[in-house]
């Protein structure tokens, strides 16, 4: 097991971690989910070893590990910026870490293979890394690090330079290769999908500090506070000011049921949070509230269509399937089912969330 107990890493007066505890288990997965310069990469560097926290420990199996060096632990490390060594061929790159540990040829060949295989490699074996595009270099990164049975791999958007068919491919098949072979893995990324189709456990991170750790369908569904349910949506999540008046909640002049879970709230202000994809643009089971709003703008992707609505002081999302070519001015009517509805109180911790089943968690 790896741990951090209360770790920290200042540069200057700026703190860059702060105050970071996890338990990571072998043979798991987890996520570091932020926005760029969240802190994912500097908390990476401090487990592989590059730099030393300024406070707090990481424990390895119970032992301090603070101060060894990075070529006397077990760590593997791929960057979203690929590291390869130039003048060998991609079997050579692959085989690298096995040739260190002194393993015997046809273990060598069998898993270079392998792994050769699994990242679409097999034909470029012969050609040395200058010769490959960007994302088969990137492949080979991820190939040399999956053979080196290492405790502890780190993959800092290892994905983020890849052709979406073979995001997609690995993304589904990297799970299964975690899983089997009993290292720690720390996956990180700025894609909150990539966090649900990955799994495991995931790390909500803000400028440093790490907001909730859990099994990542937990946190996704369940975020402590209304800074890690906007970290891990993607459009961002909905947020509008609201009324507890008379036991109902009062916003964008509608007013609906207070979630059980927020009956104790005293009235006055909170907030409401729901994704996009929890508002339409037509009725559905007859208990959603019917809100108009004009058309701030609509953005067409090909089979959705992102439609941003604005009434001077909420600024919504509503992701609809189809293509909705929309005047901008233009009233259109959204649906909200108050049941989808995340209620924060006036410190932005989460009170009432929707209990969703798993087709709806995408």
């Amino acid at each position: 097991m790896l741990e951090l107990v209360n770790v920290g890493k200042k540069v200057g007066n700026i703190d860059h971690i702060s105050n970071v505890s996890m338990k990571l288990e072998r043979g798991s997965l987890n996520v570091l989910l932020g926005p760029t310069l969240s802190g994912k990469t500097s908390l990476m560097r401090l487990l592989a070893g590059l730099d030393r926290p300024t406070s707090g420990d990481i424990l390895m199996d119970g032992e301090s590990v603070v101060g060894v060096p990075v070529q006397k632990r077990n760590v593997a490390m791929v960057y979203q910026q690929f590291i390869n060594y130039p003048a060998m061929t991609v079997y050579e790159n692959i085989a690298s870490p096995m040739r260190v540990a002194k393993r015997d040829r046809a273990e060598v060949d069998r898993r270079v293979l392998e792994a050769a295989e699994l990242m679409k490699m097999t034909p470029y074996l012969d050609r040395t890394v200058l010769n490959l595009s960007g994302g088969q270099q990137q492949r080979t990164a991820l190939a040399r690090a999956l053979v080196k049975d290492a405790g502890l791999v780190l993959l800092d958007e290892p994905l983020a330079n890849l052709d979406y068919k073979l995001r997609e491919e690995l993304r589904i098949e990297l799970p299964r290769i975690f899983a089997e072979t009993g290292a720690i893995f720390v996956y990180a990324t700025t894609e909150p999908q990539e966090a649900l189709l990955l799994g495991g456990d995931t790390a909500t991170l803000h400028e440093g500090r790490v907001t909730q750790f859990g099994r990542t369908i937990d946190v996704y569904n369940q975020p402590g506070d209304l800074l890690t349910a906007q970290t891990f949506s993607d459009p961002p999540m909905n947020v509008v000011p609201a009324e507890i008046r008379s036991g109902k909640l009062h916003f964008l002049d509608a007013v609906a049921p207070l979630p059980t879970p927020a009956s104790n709230l005293p009235e006055g202000s909170c907030k409401i949070g729901f994704r996009p994809h929890h508002a339409a643009l037509t009725p559905g089971n007859g208990n959603e509230l019917k809100i108009d709003l004009p058309v701030a703008a609509s953005e067409i992707t090909g089979s959705e269509t992102f439609v941003h609505l604005e009434d001077g002081q909420s600024r919504l999302v509503v992701l609809s399937h189809g293509i909705h070519n929309m005047k901008i001015g233009s009233t259109v009517s959204v649906y909200l089912d108050p049941r989808k509805f995340f209620v924060f109180d006036s410190a932005d911790q989460l009170v009432a969330a929707p209990v969703l089943n798993q087709a709806e968690v995408a």
